[in-house]
């Protein structure tokens, strides 16, 4: 019987980098695959990852939590077998405003990725406790950009519109390479150990190719490891993947070398908890909340010997 091809959808973005090392072991050979073959396929927004997941253009995807969650929620068939990563994101301001401390923010625009996001939750609970609103006409106005067209808006801000943007890397570092942006807070900061990205997959496949799945898993956690303990070597095989270039990438693997957590892939029911209770009560981002436990599948994530 001919092995099943996996389609996963992902972004051009260093919480999918477990993703990508596993293509390039696949593809290189270091790795062989018994039981499937993996087909990444990159995509411009997440709105075009869940699109492409309820079309069913897609198998499984690296994709935000929240958006997971509401996923879920509208009655999509699909599990969460494993994390993407922990942490990874940057809160950038506009080099060309300045911008000493949060008030100084008021009356300016935030970039973020979507609205179903921990940066979302992130930035709602930060300016918050400063006793600042978010939202239209409020203190700080938000706009969901995708990711990979962050750099050109910052670029053509030619007014000082966007006061900065929270993003996953390496968006924020390209941005400060460039002159354009500054650091103001890495997202482990705001919260530590925080998770963001998860793999999720449909039912349907799960249930027919759990050999499948597992060996993905398997493979991924293996990769985390692989990038933790060889930044530089990863920096120089992810150029193609995410499409950057290297410098920009081992900058955000060794500065800190925590910018971004690769190692610690094992669901976590508690915080997946604290997102969906602050998104349902304090922003109204999520449609509802969801049983958790039916949600998430930890089987394969066990035996892959995840942490």
């Amino acid at each position: 019987m001919a092995k099943p091809v996996i389609k996963i959808g992902h972004l051009k973005i260093t919480d999918h980098l477990v993703l990508g090392m596993t293509k390039y072991k696949l593809e290189s050979g270091e790795e062989n695959f018994q039981n499937c073959s993996l087909e990444a396929v990159p995509m411009m927004g997440w709105d075009y990852v869940g699109d492409a997941l309820c079309n069913g253009d897609i198998d499984a995807a690296f994709i935000l939590a929240p958006y997971a969650m509401e996923l879920f929620h509208s009655g999509e068939k699909i599990q969460l077998v494993l994390l993407g990563h922990k942490t990874g994101s940057v809160f950038i301001k506009n080099k060309k405003l300045n911008i000493q401390k949060l008030e100084d923010f008021k009356g300016k625009t935030i970039l973020i990725p979507f609205h179903l996001s921990v940066h979302m939750m992130l930035i709602h609970k930060l300016f918050s406790q400063k006793g600042m609103e978010v939202g239209p006409g409020k203190d700080v106005v938000l706009e969901v950009m995708a990711p990979s067209q962050i750099p050109q808006a910052m670029e053509w801000d030619e007014n000082g519109e966007l006061g900065g943007f929270i993003v996953a890397e390496p968006y924020g570092s390209q941005v400060v390479k460039s002159g354009l942006g500054e650091e103001l807070a890495l997202s482990k900061n705001l919260w530590p150990d925080h998770p963001c990205c998860v793999f999720i997959a449909k039912d349907e496949i799960v249930n027919r190719y759990p050999e499948a799945i597992q060996e993905l898993c398997t493979s991924f956690v293996k990769s985390g490891l692989f990038i933790k303990e060889n930044p530089q070597e990863t920096s120089l095989r992810m150029v193609d993947f995410l499409e950057q270039d290297q410098e920009v990438i081992k900058r955000v693997l060794t500065e800190p070398v925590d910018r971004v957590k690769t190692t610690e892939l094992m669901p976590q029911l508690r915080d997946l908890e604290i997102i969906q209770e602050y998104m349902t009560k304090k922003i109204s981002a999520l449609s509802g909340k969801i049983d958790l436990e039916k949600f998430v599948n930890l089987t394969f994530a066990k035996n892959a010997g995840a942490k």
